[in-house]
């Protein structure tokens, strides 16, 4: 990793909740942010975060989400999802979240990720793909 990365630095992404990110559990006027966009969106904030400061063949993975989605956010309304580097333990990086729509805050939580060597892992992943064509 690159000078810089360190405990305490934060990084904020704004999106726009579109049709993609919603589901209809209250009908098709109330379109809410899924949870599982909510995640998704979280860690890709992460994700980018780390890839700011990663060095060559430096990327990461999740290893663990606690997400509480605490209220409702509606097709068309803006997020911020605001992500701080809590913990660097070696390769592993936990991370504060706070999500806020227009309105309120709307998610909170911690996301954790591992910081990989791609080569590294893309032989493990050959090794395991070898595995299951061999039987």
């Amino acid at each position: 990793m690159q000078d810089g990365f360190k405990e305490g630095i934060t990084s904020t992404r704004r999106l726009t909740v579109d049709r993609p990110r919603t589901i209809d559990v209250m009908g098709e006027d109330l379109r809410v942010y899924a949870t599982p966009e909510l995640v998704r969106d979280i860690e890709q904030t992460c994700k980018g975060l780390i890839l700011d400061y990663a060095d060559v063949n430096e990327d990461s993975v999740g290893t663990n989400v606690n997400i509480d989605h605490v209220a409702p956010t509606l097709l068309g309304m803006s997020v911020d999802i605001t992500v701080t580097i809590k913990e660097i333990d070696r390769r592993r990086v936990v991370f504060e979240i706070s999500a806020d729509d227009d309105i309120e805050q709307m998610g909170k939580g911690t996301h954790t990720r591992f910081i990989i060597d791609t080569s590294k892992s893309a032989e493990r992943l050959q090794a395991k793909m070898a595995k299951i064509k061999s039987g």
